[in-house]
């Protein structure tokens, strides 16, 4: 007798390591949030544009640095006898590619917005997954700080129409090209050999970065020798002297009381660098721009301290950080941080025509915007599911579908319930667990008289918990109306719960 075919083994329903799955409303929280956005991104003048969710190797270039992962952080596969390809890790490489290949019939400036998934190979951590959100406009084909200034407009006002509120945010920004400057008086940059001593400067670089968390002591080490931290490991420094260090921390110490005396400020650390003047002249237009245009320093502010990925941008940098406290899981007070960054990448596009291309963007963190508004109560956490309509009988469901049927034509969101009729407890129950406000209920009494009953779930729930007998009899948890009077009933009942 031959031996049975051992058993093949369940496959275990679990969610890959470094990505998660989303429910209803948070699905429904961040469109709501991105057509939001969209909509500020439209009124601008930008353009929609939707791009294959893979690209070639080849086209997505440099990939983002991660040396314990292959193919350095990207998902990437080779075709039989063909190219490499790869899952996109982020919108802007896929908008190069686009741009060198419909260059002819695009418009010059090109002008987009793009939203969708990226996948980035990772390590997954708390907070952090291989598969996110982006949320990108850019501007392509733009030499002049206008159209960096427009970004930085826009994306105030997009943070202000998603309900963060002016005086919860501020958008700060920074420019590469006085970055250079400073580089250069502090002798870790020579524009004649840029290539030298990049180890150095680019410890420097990521101490400047770290001054929100480190503070001044701590940057000032890292500028030195090197920092030893709370758990005894030792971060070696950049090793520049007392001198050297000084023009770099006089760079953080900049900012002034508004743009004039910051930029003023900062043209006497740059020396005789005519790198760092051109980009001090930049910050100077985009802080009239944005004078002329009622972005004042609530909104938008010139701040020495930004840097982000200085390998990857030419010009302008900027970040919106929100200002409001929250506690984290500690019980601690802190500031929620950082929630959209970008600049002008002025080589991207070179890659593909072999000319220079300016460009400038911004890039939203989705899910931390998200976050952001849950903190503030400014999400659709509080939207209600829909309105169930209970199966009293089975032979009736066509007067159930009925019912459904025109409070959607009304535009209320319901449905009728299609598990086991049988326990009426069960579909209150289903409805509880559909987050429901609202019950119709029409057994044969309510039928034979045309009526309907229609209970209230969250005001019954309200009062069960903390109201008093009187209390409960004056509300109104459920009512009885004609079915004629259902869909009216229904709406002025979801109005007045909101």
């Amino acid at each position: 007798m031959a031996k049975k075919d051992k058993k093949q083994p369940r496959p275990k329903a679990e969610t890959p390591k470094g990505f998660r799955d989303y429910f209803g409303a948070e699905v429904t929280e961040r469109k709501a949030m991105l057509d939001r956005i969209a909509e500020v991104y439209h009124l601008y003048g930008f353009d929609a544009l939707e791009s294959a969710a893979v690209e070639t190797v080849e086209a997505l270039g440099k990939f983002l640095p991660d040396v314990d992962r292959p193919n350095e952080g990207v998902f990437a596969w080779q075709e039989e006898d063909s190219d490499w390809l790869a899952l996109r890790y982020d919108l802007t490489a896929p908008l190069a590619r686009v741009y060198a290949q419909f260059r002819n019939d695009l418009p010059t400036p090109y002008r987009r917005y793009a939203m969708g998934p990226v996948w980035r190979n990772e390590k997954p951590g708390p907070g952090r997954f291989r598969q996110f959100y982006q949320c990108d406009a850019d501007t392509v084909g733009a030499p002049t700080v206008a159209a960096d200034a427009e970004i930085l407009s826009m994306l105030s006002d997009a943070l202000e129409a998603v309900g963060i509120d002016r005086g919860d945010y501020v958008v700060k920004v920074n420019n590469r090209k006085v970055l250079n400057g400073v580089m250069e008086a502090a002798g870790v940059l020579n524009p004649d050999d840029p290539m030298a001593l990049a180890a150095e400067r680019g410890i420097v670089l990521r101490a400047i970065d770290k001054l929100d968390r480190l503070g001044r002591d701590g940057v000032r080490a890292l500028l030195g020798a090197g920092r030893e931290d709370a758990s005894g490991d030792f971060t070696k420094g950049a090793g520049l002297s007392d001198d050297q260090a000084a023009i770099v921390l006089g760079f953080l110490d900049a900012r002034g009381a508004d743009g004039a005396a910051t930029v003023a400020n900062l043209q006497a650390l740059i020396g005789g660098s005519k790198t760092g003047a051109q980009g001090v002249d930049e910050l100077q237009q985009i802080a009239d721009l944005m004078a002329a245009g009622g972005y004042g320093a609530d909104r938008v502010e010139i701040d020495p301290a930004v840097v982000r990925g200085l390998g990857y941008y030419t010009g302008p940098v900027f970040e919106a950080e929100l200002t409001f406290e929250i506690t984290d899981d500690k019980g601690r007070p802190r500031q929620f941080g950082s929630v959209a960054g970008g600049g002008r990448y002025d080589d991207l596009v070179k890659r593909f025509t072999g000319q220079a291309v300016p460009a400038t963007g911004v890039s939203i963190g989705v899910d931390r915007l998200l976050a952001a508004l849950t903190a503030k109560g400014r999400t659709a956490a509080q939207a209600h599911g829909p309105v169930v309509v209970t199966v009293m009988d089975r032979d009736r469901m066509a007067d159930y579908q009925s019912m459904v049927a025109d409070l959607r034509a009304a535009g209320v969101r319901a449905e009728v319930y299609l598990g086991n009729p049988k326990n009426f407890g069960n579909q209150m129950k289903y409805a509880d667990r559909r987050d429901a406000p609202l019950a119709v209920i029409q057994g044969g009494d309510e039928a034979a008289r045309d009526m309907v009953q229609i209970k209230d779930l969250k005001l019954g729930a309200e009062i069960a918990a903390q109201a008093s007998l009187e209390e409960w009899k004056s509300h109104a948890a459920q009512r009885e109306v004609p079915r004629s009077d259902l869909v009216a009933e229904v709406r002025k009942m979801l109005d007045r719960g909101q």
